[in-house]
């Protein structure tokens, strides 16, 4: 049991104390006797996951059941963890203060690979053995979701249930089969039989793989009569009657999202195969604008927000974006709410709206090439002409704009010099539409801050079997790119090619990568996406101790006909599709957008079991 008030005291001696305080405004607390204890586990500080819509979402739908009582943990900064070591304080969930142990449930949301040190971290500061083999009934369930879990392997030892896919009913599902062994008796075994019979759970001891000489995957053996070969992820049908949070808690300090948060769709149709989120989230499924505006109006009502920001994977593709955001600013303009579009397409740019919702709160513009030449356009599906950029961007600065954000990519397949210095003469003739103008018309000191990140293939997409380019590839790549970009009016960035590895290596891993991660964390590895605290040679180190080879994880080009760690798991698009699609890119082939005419990926037949309702041609 943790000493509150000398918790209390402790914390003035840490940096953001209101990291670790709970008692906000909209946060739940309930009679600790109650049926069902889970603690909702983010592996970043308190900023980082208090801004991610997922969490307030699943945090309330949790709550809104009378027999569940969800709290938040989070991952303690390094001064937190060195006092809540050398005090002997257990990490707690934040509502309650009570240690993990007291749980049910620790539910980690998995958003990135690098985060996955985290996970491990903050179990043992819970005082909950690193292994799942080692968790007899009395220790809480470790369970993990997101993004990361369409390839859950590298953590099958640590994770004890994986669910894959849409959470917001599998979960009151999973709840409610807990619930019922418990009242029975729990029995952590039985209770995982029953639970890998639900659609959408994975529980990897009733699995194992067996290799090849060359240490590609022969097969996966089912171990347990309960388990299902291919686990199909979990999908909400109809987001119009889907839960959504009528509140959000407000934070006591600055998090990086503040603000209220409308989901307009999921899924998206532009097929950049590049992009797993395009292809692990379709179809798109869109809510009626009047649902939204009820969402809105109790957000901003529970919160005090002023602003609102309209996201999802491409909001200029929502179809009713126009009557959406003047609905929104007939009723807010006046309170000063400003209503924002963070993910916007140059080819989906409508600036008589953008214009009318900068005049609440003005702020720079973001444009996403992702590639500096046409043929490496083509070859990522981005369907975007240079006229296609450039001609938005001019519009943006004859409506007043003179800061561009432009985000590209490097180290995509097939890419030669020549298309990373594309990256260079399209940030200069961004800086030209600017200046080519009439000098009256020329207002505001422009600024374009161009940004390159390192390509790293992933599962379910058409390049998850490409080859990952070489630190070294990826370090003369950026470095030349930096010395070409001369004029001061264009700064260059990129993401560190280290991490980027790492990255590809647990994004494209098996279940053998394990021991290397648990080696990794006992060295001292934490907060590894925070570039101040990785350490790179301490990763090498743990891989060589465990004879583990990265690059065959992250450098190897995959053959087609190759069993992937992730082949088990049923995303609804068929695997013939992401061949084909890898094929297109090949031979530089596009492919429209999905809304124009069905592209045959399958998703909607697989798991909707019917046609794509918003492509007209295919009704």
């Amino acid at each position: 049991m943790i000493d509150v008030k000398k918790l209390d005291r402790e914390l003035l001696s840490v940096e953001k104390p209101a990291r670790y305080v709970g008692c906000e405004l909209n946060s739940v607390v309930k009679n600790k006797d109650i049926d069902i204890r889970f603690a909702f586990a983010f592996p970043d500080v308190y900023e980082v996951g208090m801004s991610h819509t997922g969490l307030h979402i699943l945090y309330h739908l949790m709550n809104s059941m009378e027999n569940v009582w969800c709290e938040r943990v989070f991952a303690p900064w390094t001064d937190m963890e060195e006092l809540m070591r050398k005090n002997n304080i257990l990490l707690y969930g934040l509502e309650s203060k009570d240690e993990l142990t007291s749980f049910d449930f620790v539910g980690f949301t998995l958003q990135y690979e690098m985060s996955y040190t985290n996970v491990l971290n903050m179990l043992n500061l819970g005082g909950i053995p690193i292994k799942s083999k080692d968790r007899g009934n009395d220790i809480p369930l470790v369970i993990a979701g997101g993004p990361c879990v369409y390839n859950p392997e590298p953590l099958y030892e640590v994770i004890d249930l994986f669910t894959v896919g849409e959470a917001e009913e599998l979960l009151p599902e999973l709840l409610n089969l807990y619930n019922e062994e418990k009242k029975n008796g729990f029995d952590k075994l039985k209770f995982l039989e029953r639970a890998a019979r639900l659609e959408g759970i994975y529980v990897p001891r009733f699995y194992e793989e067996v290799y090849k000489d060359d240490g590609i995957i022969k097969e996966r053996k089912v171990l347990n009569e309960n388990a299902k070969e291919i686990i199909k992820k979990r999908i909400i049908k109809d987001l119009d009657k889907v839960y959504y949070p009528e509140k959000s808690i407000l934070p006591y300090i600055d998090v990086v999202h503040d603000r209220v948060v409308l989901e307009l769709f999921r899924g998206c149709t532009r097929g950049c195969r590049f992009c797993q989120a395009g292809m692990v989230y379709r179809p798109v499924r869109e809510k009626e604008t009047d649902t939204l505006v009820k969402q809105a109006e109790s957000l901003v009502s529970s919160t005090g927000h002023d602003e609102i920001s309209l996201t999802s994977l491409s909001s200029g593709d929502y179809s009713c974006l126009p009557d959406l955001t003047l609905k929104l600013l007939d009723m807010y303009e006046n309170q000063k709410i400003s209503i924002s579009l963070p993910s916007l397409r140059l080819d989906s740019m409508t600036f008589d709206i953008i214009e009318r919702l900068q005049e609440v709160r003005k702020s720079g513009l973001t444009f996403a090439p992702e590639a500096g030449t046409q043929r490496m356009r083509d070859v990522i599906n981005k369907n975007l002409t240079e006229e296609q950029i450039l001609g938005p961007v001019e519009t943006a600065f004859n409506l007043g704009w003179s800061t561009v954000k432009l985000y590209f990519m490097i180290g995509l397949p097939g890419e030669i010099m020549e298309d990373v210095m594309g990256i260079k003469e399209l940030a200069y003739k961004v800086k030209d539409k600017f200046f080519q103008r009439p000098k009256e018309d020329i207002k505001g000191n422009l600024k374009i801050n161009a940004s390159a990140s390192c390509f790293v293939p992933k599962p379910f997409t058409p390049f998850q079997w490409v080859a990952q380019n070489t630190m070294d590839e990826f370090y003369d790549k950026a470095k030349t790119l930096q010395k070409e970009i001369k004029d001061k009016k264009v700064s260059f960035s990129y993401h560190e090619p280290k991490l980027s590895y790492l990255e590809a290596v647990f994004a494209r891993g098996d279940r053998r990568l394990s021991k290397a991660l648990i080696k990794a964390w006992e060295t001292g590895c934490r907060f590894d996406g925070w570039y101040d605290k990785f350490d790179f040679n301490k990763w090498m180190n743990a891989f060589e101790e465990t004879n583990t080879d990265p690059d065959f994880f992250a450098l190897r080009q995959r053959e087609l006909t190759e069993v992937l760690p992730w082949d088990f798991i049923d995303i609804g698009v068929k695997k013939e599709y992401l061949i084909s699609e890898y094929e297109k890119a090949l031979s530089f082939t596009t492919t429209p957008d999905c809304r124009l005419g069905c592209t045959n990926c399958g998703v909607n037949h697989n798991l909707i079991g019917g046609a794509c309702p918003h492509v007209q041609n295919n009704m």
